[in-house]
């Protein structure tokens, strides 16, 4: 078997920063491939790696989880899938045979219990490793190197009129974002919908209530910038924080208020369900798709609310979509103009620049910082 040595981006351990270091890369074994990737989007869920708040069984991590690129190599037994294919890798594998894949609920296979263990899917053993030792790849894809290899359930293949650095997007935060206004969120024509963080998962929230008719959609971020953007996207308000938006909302809706709000931050705790439910009115709904803490397990609300309003409270992977039908379907959103990708990248670094490109995420420079990998493109 042949082994690609390549640079990459690694933490050592929470509370350290991105360290570019050579890699071995194997080669595709059954039912896998290795993509040359063009991009990888720089996700607010990889510094959670960083802070502590992800735990993994190993380190170092390769980071990164939203990528594209083309297929290099193909392992034996891989089917729908040739070399000079493009395609979007999608942080949730989906096999299509388990229980939830066969339900249409692909955000939720069960492959997906394996996503931080490091582990191939195909034969338990590390695909990257460094001196011979494992290094574990951020939900099996590892997108902060130029090339991964991956399984076949992780990638899905797409046309290639579809500039590969905005596709990339489409493999965790666009699709997250676009099916928690839509999918789970079930936003219809004429509602009115709050989404509280619209960062690079968030701002997708925004254009996706737009896209479903919403009649009111209103951003809340504290970042001036991010408000601005996501009046720019489909947002008809924008406001600092939740409180600021209260009483607005109430007079928008003659005293209905939400019937959809969404739970887009950077790291949601228990303390942010109670403001969403007041601002979210009779059988509306408060989808979380904001990651918590590990720790993060207490919550304090009205539970009257709950019950005599009939609200509801409901979590959100992948926005609820399976990712073989949410990644083409929000492609034809892109060319219909339906959906904006463009735009959506604030700023693209080199692999070199990473610790830069969080420090501008975490300062709120940035909507989406991707990552390029020139020899690709």
């Amino acid at each position: 078997m042949d082994i690609l040595k390549i640079n990459a981006a690694l933490l050592s351990g929470p509370g350290k920063d991105w360290e570019i270091q050579e890699i071995e890369l194997g080669d595709p074994v059954a039912g896998e491939v290795q993509v040359q990737l063009a991009a990888s989007g720089l996700c607010h869920s990889d510094h959670h790696l960083r802070t502590g708040v992800t735990p993994v069984p190993v380190w170092p991590v390769l980071g990164g989880h939203e990528g594209a690129g083309v297929v290099t190599k193909i392992g034996p037994g891989v089917a729908g899938l040739d070399v000079g294919d493009h395609v979007v890798l999608a942080f949730i594998p989906a096999c299509g045979t388990c229980p939830p894949c066969s339900k249409g609920m692909q955000n939720l296979c069960d492959l997906g219990a394996g996503l931080l263990a490091g582990k191939s899917i195909a034969d338990g053993t590390f695909r990257v490793t460094q001196n011979g030792d494992p290094v574990l790849q951020m939900c099996l894809l590892g997108t902060f190197a130029p090339y991964v290899t991956v399984n076949q359930s992780s990638v899905v293949k797409i046309e290639k009129d579809i500039p590969l650095e905005k596709a990339a997007l489409l493999g965790c935060g666009v699709s997250t974002g676009w099916g928690s206004a839509t999918a789970i969120g079930g936003t219809r024509a004429g509602d009115t919908v709050v989404v509280a963080g619209t960062g690079g998962i968030g701002i997708n929230a925004v254009q996706g209530a737009r896209a479903a008719g919403a009649r009111f959609v209103v951003a809340v971020d504290p970042v001036e910038f991010k408000r601005t953007k996501s009046l720019e996207l489909g947002a008809t308000h924008a406001y600092p924080t939740m409180q600021e938006a209260l009483e607005p909302v109430r007079e928008l809706t003659w005293g209905r208020l939400a019937d959809v709000t969404i739970l887009c931050s950077s790291e949601v705790d228990g303390d942010q369900i109670q403001p969403a439910l007041d601002i979210t009115g009779k059988g509306g709904s408060v989808v979380v798709t904001a990651l918590g803490g590990g720790t993060s397990n207490t919550v304090k609300m009205s539970l009257g609310q709950l019950t005599l309003l009939q609200k509801r409270i409901q979590g959100a992977l992948f926005g609820g979509s399976s990712p073989r039908t949410q990644i083409p379907r929000l492609l034809n959103h892109y060319r219909s103009g339906s959906l904006e990708l463009d735009s959506l990248i604030t700023r693209t670094y080199e692999l070199d620049q990473i610790n830069e490109a969080y420090d501008d995420m975490l300062a709120g420079r940035n909507i989406r910082g991707v990552i390029t990998y020139p020899a690709a493109n």
